[in-house]
């Protein structure tokens, strides 16, 4: 996918939300010889880097990546790897790296010499799947320096009361979405409307991305496990919520701010209008398979 940046495979579970992960799951059924605890470097590294014949980066000024979507950022095993990646986000101040992480107590002992209070570019995310991770990470995320913040509550698998995190103001976004695939927990649509309510309330985005295989609903169990199925039902719930912009600054080689005009646009064709991601997306990549 154009949006993905997965400089490293591979990770070791580290809490609830890891123990039916997708990516051990989708390396299983794709024969990966390499188990999927192992963490290792991949080819596609340098993407961000990456030009096309022209010399234009294939990854344009304003896009946003989703970095490590196969592992952790801060996983422990890819610290000898990690000030390269911080690199290369540094050489590309005009692109957005969104950070997932369920490791925020390594963040602060691993940031770039010249962080201070963060990169403009840089979307810091911790997830939440349960009251528990809740409760010991966002007190984390609040005090780490990132000018960018935001949860994500994926696999989804308990209702969780974060209003006083959320009256705190530092919180830009969440992302809300059930499990998939072996051994797949429900996600109840109570859960996500409590989370909803309390992001409208406060005008925060909030993305309701997926309901997950199995969902719950009017005391009702539905089995979806057709992802494009998933994204429809969650568009259809309507709990999504714009809410107030989230603003950041880009600039080009020469540290000049990059105008709003002159950032990438993303392409939706006729199905993103009914995807639960489409106000997180990135866009389509115009690959021709739809």
């Amino acid at each position: 996918m154009h949006d993905i940046w997965n400089p490293w495979h591979g990770c070791t579970k580290k809490s609830e939300g890891c123990s039916h992960c997708y990516m051990y799951y989708l390396d299983k059924i794709h024969n990966n010889k390499i188990a999927s605890n192992e963490v290792y470097k991949t080819n596609n590294f340098n993407y961000p880097l990456q030009r096309l014949r022209n010399g234009e980066y294939k990854v344009k000024s304003g896009e946003m990546l989703r970095v490590c979507m196969t592992s952790d950022f801060f996983v422990e095993e890819a610290d000898k790897w990690r000030n390269e990646a911080w690199d290369i986000i540094r050489k590309r101040k005009d692109v957005i790296f969104f950070i997932l992480t369920k490791r925020p107590e390594r963040v602060i002992n691993h940031l770039p010499s010249d962080w201070e209070d963060g990169y403009e570019n840089v979307f810091f995310n911790v997830t939440c799947e349960n009251q528990k991770r809740a409760l010991e990470r966002l007190p984390i995320l609040e005090e780490l320096p990132f000018k960018h913040k935001g949860i994500m509550c994926a696999p989804f698998i308990e209702a969780i009361d974060i209003d006083d995190y959320l009256d705190k103001g530092f919180i830009e976004q969440v992302i809300v979405g059930g499990e998939n695939y072996d051994g797949a927990r429900a996600c109840n649509y109570e859960w996500v409307k409590s989370l909803y309510d309390s992001c409208q309330k406060r005008n925060i985005r909030f993305c309701f991305m997926e309901t997950g295989s199995v969902f719950i609903k009017d005391g009702k169990t539905y089995n979806m496990p057709n992802k494009d199925i998933q994204s429809l039902m969650a568009y259809k719930s309507g709990l999504n919520f714009k809410g107030k912009d989230i603003e950041f600054k880009l600039y080009d080689d020469f540290m000049n701010l990059i105008e709003p005009d002159e950032l990438y646009k993303p392409l939706f064709k006729d199905k993103c209008n009914s995807c639960g991601s489409k106000i997180i997306c990135n866009g389509c990549s115009n690959c021709g398979k739809c």
